[in-house]
């Protein structure tokens, strides 16, 4: 803390500084901002946190309000998971890409699925023609988790499924697999992303509408409650609020809104906060701009400590505490000069190390051109064990504490971010923000103006509206799946609705479906008709009938 005195004198000596110093050295452009557009003056001082109090706004590592870092040590005592998403076609081949990358040092399974899996349709839907495992891996039944682990033991890994409307029917197969292998839900340790909101407004890859979704989220969290202390339940995703033209502040404000909007739920569920808090993680973006993204991190350990102790009122301190993936974004990445891509994937893992994230994925620099090749999946992961292992970055628990700007930023994230939560609430909420179309327009807002601001070159992106490449650029090895794959998966899926007990089927089907007529829990039943190889479609299909089907709104 300085002094009235002190901050007078550093005031007169800055503006001495302006008038003479830097009026004679002009900066190359009038205006400066973070790539939110944040504005950012020449030179930040005391003054600009002259009100920050140690203890309360920052704190050490592992203490409230872990502004510096969610555990003491942080990177000093156990480096961050290294977790790069694997989705590749059929569940066999999946599983061959996973077993490649843990060859190469990855630490946690990370589990993307195509398109129609994200949706809830079957391989077999005339929707899913075409799809099938382009994006990521499909997973129809039990049958397909089964092989997706072949020779991969579930205790001792760390898995993750970026699956969110159906969660019931996944997250079921996975806790099926277990009890077939007989290993207790107690022991498997994972996530599943389970933020069912932002695929209304963000993803885009939906199936019930916004209520209904919150409901059958808070299924999940109960039944995880009872059953899985060591399961990440649900994994607040800010991801695809960057990707589809939010700010940080967006990012982070909206990812928070949906943490209310289930919180609201679960407590008039009859569920207590500090039975699910601690089972909640975060998964952020990580945008090019280095010092912006190392502020969010800070802020939003700081916003999600006051939401839980102060607005909750939870007692145990692991509540408290905001645990983060982050992944560098592929919306940042261009297929332009992709190799400028590793650069960017190496800037924004070292912002997530020092941001104090405890997993990563530094997405690959052929992501704006096709899903990985071998050779980008071992690029990456070696691209963070460098900044791991060389580097030094990860020797100190968080370096930028007590600079000008940082904390400056930190405070201006913060302040920025409650204004997007208080507007959502008085507002109704998420849920209702979303069936307004009232989140899908002030996203679509401001990726309007970031776009016009790279068109007038207002902002450079390197080798797309500047230092662009003459000539033929030499293309990189993509990545493709094989045509055959959909053939396959639509024959394994065939003979398994010939081969299994379909009475059997059929009759956990209806179970789900009086349970789900009677608002009533309905994972218990999920987990029923996964054991006997119902399908996702089924399973979900089921739950469509009775909750219904999301409609985006119209907003232009």
């Amino acid at each position: 803390m300085y002094s009235k005195e002190d901050l007078e004198r550093i005031a007169r000596k800055r503006v001495e500084w302006e008038n003479t110093v830097l009026a004679k050295m002009p900066p190359r452009q009038s205006k400066f901002t973070t790539i939110s557009g944040i504005p950012i003056k020449d030179i930040y001082t005391p003054e600009d946190i002259a009100d920050l109090d140690y203890s309360e706004d920052l704190g050490l590592p592992g203490d409230y309000p872990f502004t510096r870092g969610a555990y003491a040590p942080m990177n000093r005592g156990r480096p961050w998971t290294v977790r790069q998403v694997v989705g590749v076609g059929t569940a066999k081949e999946t599983n061959e890409r996973h077993k490649f990358v843990m060859k190469e040092g990855q630490t946690g399974m990370s589990n993307d699925f195509d398109v129609p899996t994200c949706i809830g349709y079957d391989s077999d839907h005339p929707l899913s023609a075409g799809e099938v495992g382009r994006v990521g891996v499909v997973i129809d039944s039990l049958a397909d988790m089964e092989m997706l682990y072949d020779g991969i033991p579930l205790e001792g890994a760390n898995h993750s499924f970026t699956i969110n409307h159906p969660t019931p029917a996944i997250l079921s197969m996975f806790i099926a697999l277990a009890e077939k292998q007989g290993v207790p839900l107690d022991k498997i340790v994972g996530t599943t992303q389970n933020d069912p909101l932002k695929e209304c407004f963000a993803m885009k890859m939906f199936a019930f509408p916004p209520q209904s979704s919150v409901k059958l989220l808070v299924d999940t969290w109960e039944y995880a409650s009872k059953h899985m202390p060591r399961w990440n339940i649900t994994n607040l995703n800010g991801y695809p609020t960057r990707d589809s033209g939010g700010t940080v502040y967006h990012e982070l404000g909206l990812t928070f809104a949906a943490g209310i909007e289930y919180f609201e739920e679960a407590i008039r569920r009859g569920i207590q906060v500090d039975d699910i808090a601690p089972q909640i993680s975060f998964l952020w973006y990580v945008h090019i701009d280095f010092l912006e993204e190392v502020a969010k991190f800070r802020a939003a350990r700081r916003i999600w400590a006051k939401l839980i102790k102060e607005r909750y009122g939870a007692k145990n301190p692991k509540s408290w505490k905001l645990r983060m993936h982050a992944q560098t974004g592929g919306g940042a990445y261009t297929y332009q000069q992709p190799e400028n891509n590793i650069v960017r994937g190496t800037i924004g893992g070292m912002a997530a190390a020092l941001g104090g994230v405890q997993s990563m994925a530094i997405a690959c620099f052929d992501e704006a051109l096709s899903i990985p090749s071998e050779k980008a999946h071992r690029l990456s992961i070696r691209t963070q064990q460098v900044i791991c292992h060389e580097s030094g970055i990860a020797d100190v628990v968080d370096p930028f504490a007590g600079s000008y700007f940082m904390e400056w930023l930190t405070n201006e994230v913060e302040e920025r971010t409650w204004e997007v939560i208080n507007d959502i609430e008085e507002k109704g909420g998420l849920a209702k923000c979303v069936d307004t179309g009232y989140v899908d327009k002030m996203l679509t807002q401001h990726a309007y103006n970031f776009y016009q601001a790279v068109e007038k070159k207002e902002r450079i992106v390197v080798g797309v509206n500047e230092f662009v490449a003459e000539g033929d650029e030499e293309e990189p090895e993509i990545f493709r799946v094989s045509e055959e794959t959909e053939r396959i998966q639509l024959a394994n899926l065939k003979k398994l609705k010939a081969e299994r007990n379909n009475q059997q089927v059929q009759k956990t089907l209806d179970d789900l479906k009086r349970t789900a007529e009677k608002n009533e829990n309905v994972m218990p039943c999920c987990v029923e008709a996964a054991k006997v190889y119902a399908t996702e479609g089924e399973i979900i299909g089921v739950l469509r009938d009775v909750y219904g089907e999301f409609r985006p709104p119209v907003i232009f």
